[in-house]
């Protein structure tokens, strides 16, 4: 692809639902991108285009949750919660009934799906829902803010057209739903880098949890120490990540880029800035397959507005590259004021922080090359 068609997933319609005040996850993120980006003249051009999404038909719904749960959560959106719902995960603590959420659920979902439906009729090589990325969510099972697991139904749907999807998620929490969905399957790889299960919801992502049947080796699981850092992050990625997309040559990227690894999230204890999210994009591209893109985990607002900005002008080919450091703003900082552009300062990194990183990542890339590597010819 030398000259890429780009996408941003968006409509209005999104912004007449949210979760309850109080809660960590707070859908004007989405809005915000858009505005920020519409503020700075990049969702124009001869090959960017916005898309409206539609919601998710049920019988699409169907390929990966069950009907009795998708009635639940929709009796639930209208008021009508009972203890099957309760016991599925509808009105807990982290998933709370707020009114419309069977309709908020769908529309996000869709959105993500008409990603998918436009990449595989090549109207666009790239889209980016950034109200997508709900990877927690299982079949008969709401969890982790999550209620419709539309990452999971884009790989499926995806897979359905023959297509070979490599799914790679950078959340700080491993994509445990999405793994699910195909852990005994060799079309689609699933890739988890996130924060060390033992450390972090939802418990899962070990390095030995690696898929069953024609599925092992194809999940694959980088559980990241407290504290990771850009360089190591990226060491991780280089190592692991690079050699198995090139050796699996998918026809599809589904990439789920959740804000909360940044430094400064509330809810993750990693230390990355947005010039790694940029680094790891741009490796993405040098594959030149279509990339579905959407957002995800990301629970201090401004910086994550300003790292999904920043994807997007990756995208789109319009990112001025670091010499933007210098501006304001950024993780860590106790302000929003963006003059310098989208990027993040870098973080200075102490030896002890490094001492405490790298040894316990050694040993993660040492195990994945010696369990996954030699079930894809790789040394």
């Amino acid at each position: 692809m030398t000259t890429r068609k780009v996408a941003f997933i968006y409509s209005n319609e999104l912004e007449k639902y949210s979760y309850p005040p109080q809660h960590p996850f707070n859908t004007i993120r989405a809005k915000r991108t858009m505005d920020v980006l519409k503020s700075m003249d990049l969702l124009t051009g001869p090959d960017i285009s916005i898309i409206k999404p539609v919601p998710a038909d049920r019988v699409v719904l169907k390929k990966f949750h069950t009907a009795r749960y998708l009635h639940s959560l929709q009796k639930a959106s209208k008021g009508q919660f009972d203890i099957d719902a309760l016991n599925m995960g509808i009105g807990t603590e982290d998933c709370p009934i707020f009114n419309g959420v069977y309709e908020y659920s769908t529309l996000a979902t869709g959105a993500t799906l008409v990603g998918a439906k436009h990449i595989l009729e090549g109207k666009v090589d790239i889209a980016f829902n950034p109200s997508g990325g709900y990877h927690h969510a299982f079949p008969e099972k709401a969890a982790g803010f999550c209620y419709i697991n539309d990452v999971a139904l884009a790989c499926l749907v995806l897979t359905e057209k023959k297509k070979r999807v490599l799914y790679l998620d950078i959340d700080v929490h491993n994509g445990d739903g999405v793994a699910y969905s195909v852990y005994n399957r060799s079309d689609c790889m699933t890739i988890s880098m996130h924060q060390n299960p033992k450390t972090l919801f939802p418990g899962t992502g070990f390095e030995d949890e690696i898929g069953e049947g024609e599925g092992k080796g194809y999940c694959v699981n980088i559980p990241l120490p407290v504290g990771t850092y850009d360089q190591a992050f990226m060491k991780a990625f280089d190592h692991i990540v690079l050699p198995l997309i090139e050796s699996y040559n998918p026809d599809v990227i589904v990439f789920e880029l959740g804000a909360d690894a940044l430094a400064g999230d509330p809810l993750g204890n990693l230390q990355l800035t947005n010039n790694t999210y940029a680094e790891v994009i741009t490796h993405l591209l040098s594959f030149n397959k279509p990339i579905l893109a959407t957002g995800g985990g990301g629970y201090h607002v401004g910086n994550t507005v300003r790292a999904w900005a920043l994807a997007w002008t990756v995208f789109c080919g319009k990112d001025e590259g670091e010499d933007m450091n210098f501006g304001l703003g950024g993780v860590m900082m106790e302000t929003t004021e963006w003059q310098g552009g989208f990027r993040d300062r870098r973080l200075s990194i102490t030896h002890a922080q490094r001492d405490a990183v790298l040894p316990a990542l050694d040993e993660t890339i040492k195990k994945l090359q010696e369990t996954i590597f030699p079930i894809h010819g790789l040394k």
